[in-house]
C-alpha cells in the first residue's frame, strides 16, 4: 500500500484532471456508425426492474461465442479493459456494464437497493436482454461473482453456457474472506470523509500484487471514489449471504480462477466451489493478488477463450 500511497503523492492535480477526463471520454464512448466494423464498442442503457438505470457496451460479431463481464466491488466496466482490447478475445461478442452504485449506471441511495440479491439477478437480465445476449458465458469478479449466482439463483442457469468466478465472493463467510475485507467493509463506508478516502485508496492497493502505477492508477482512484457509499453499506445486509447452493447446482461447466496472492478474497472460497463441482477446473495465478485478468492478462485471456470456446459448444 505504501507503493500506491507513493504513486498518489506524485500525482500533480492538472496529470489527475486530464487522466480523469481520458477515462470519462472512454467511459461515454460513441454511437455505432453502422460503416464502422463491430471492433468500435457499442454503448447501450437499459433499466432494470426496479427503474436503476444501467449503462454498457458490447463488442464483436453478435453471432459469436458471448461474454458478459460483470465487475467487482468499487469498480467499473472499465476493469476489463485488457480483455477487451485484446487480439485473443476478438472472436467473441464481448459485454460489460457498470453495476448498480458504480461507474456511468445510477447510484440508489438507500442501501436497501444493494441488499437484495435478486435486484443484482435482475440487472444481469436486463443486460442480456438489451445486449441481445443469446447464452452468454458470464464471468464474476469478487462482487461480481456474487452478482452472476445471484442471476443463477432467480433467473436460473439454463440462459448461461458457462461461469468464470474470479477470486469471486460466492458466500459471506470470515473464513473465506481475510480480517483485511472485514475492516474495508467497515472503513469504506465511513461517514468521516478523511477515513473513507484514505481507506478507499487503501481498498485499491489491496485488489493486486502487481500494482498499477501511473494513469492506470489515475484513473481506478477516479473510478473506486465514484461508488455510492450504500452499495457497501448494504451488500453486507444481504439476505442471502451464501451462493454456493446455487453454484453447485447449476448444470452448466464452471471456471474457477484465483491469484495466489489474493489480500481479500481466500483461495478456500474457490476451492469450496472446487469441491462442490468437482468436474470444475481451478487455475491459481501465481503472480497475481486479487485481480488475475489485470495483472496477467495474456494467460488469463487464453485460458477464458478456451473455456468459452468449449462451453459454447457444450
Amino acid at each position: 500500500m505504501d507503493d500506491v500511497m507513493g504513486a498518489m503523492d506524485q500525482i500533480d492535480r492538472r496529470g489527475l484532471l486530464l487522466g480523469a477526463g481520458a477515462a470519462a471520454l472512454a467511459a461515454v464512448g460513441n454511437p455505432m456508425n453502422a460503416a464502422e466494423p463491430r471492433t468500435v464498442p457499442e454503448p447501450f442503457v437499459v433499466r432494470s426492474t426496479d427503474g436503476t438505470m444501467l449503462v454498457g457496451e458490447a463488442k464483436g460479431d453478435p453471432q459469436a461465442p458471448e461474454i458478459l463481464f460483470i465487475h467487482g466491488l468499487r469498480q467499473s466496466r472499465l476493469s476489463w479493459d485488457k480483455q477487451f482490447t485484446d487480439a485473443t478475445l476478438a472472436g467473441f461478442r464481448l459485454v460489460r456494464f457498470d453495476l448498480r452504485g458504480h461507474g456511468d449506471s445510477d447510484k440508489p441511495e438507500a442501501p436497501e437497493a444493494y441488499a437484495d440479491a435478486d435486484r443484482w439477478g435482475d440487472d444481469v437480465a436486463a443486460v442480456i436482454a438489451a445486449a441481445k445476449l443469446r447464452r452468454p458465458v458470464l464471468v464474476g469478479w469478487s462482487l461480481g461473482g456474487f452478482v452472476a449466482g445471484s442471476y443463477l439463483k432467480s433467473h436460473g442457469g439454463a440462459p448461461v453456457a458457462g461461469v468464470n468466478l474470479v477470486d469471486a465472493v460466492t458466500k459471506l463467510a470470515p473464513d473465506l474472506l481475510t480480517p483485511l475485507a472485514g475492516t474495508f467493509a467497515r472503513t469504506t463506508t465511513s461517514h468521516d470523509l478523511a477515513e473513507r478516502t484514505a481507506e478507499t485508496a487503501s481498498f485499491l492497493g489491496a485488489c493486486f500484487h502487481q500494482p498499477p502505477t501511473g494513469v492506470e492508477l489515475q484513473r481506478m482512484l477516479v473510478i473506486n471514489g465514484m461508488t455510492a457509499r450504500a452499495v457497501g453499506e448494504g451488500f453486507v445486509k444481504t439476505a442471502t449471504p451464501d451462493l454456493e447452493p446455487v453454484f453447485k447446482a447449476y448444470a452448466g461447466p464452471i471456471l474457477l480462477t484465483h491469484g495466489r496472492h489474493d489480500r481479500l478474497v481466500r483461495l478456500a472460497m474457490s476451492e469450496r466451489i472446487k469441491t462442490l463441482r468437482p468436474e470444475s477446473r481451478l487455475s491459481v495465478y501465481d503472480e497475481s493478488g486479487h485481480s488475475p485478468f489485470y495483472e496477467e492478462p495474456a494467460r488469463f485471456n487464453r485460458e477464458l477463450a478456451a473455456f468459452v470456446t468449449t462451453a459454447a459448444r457444450s
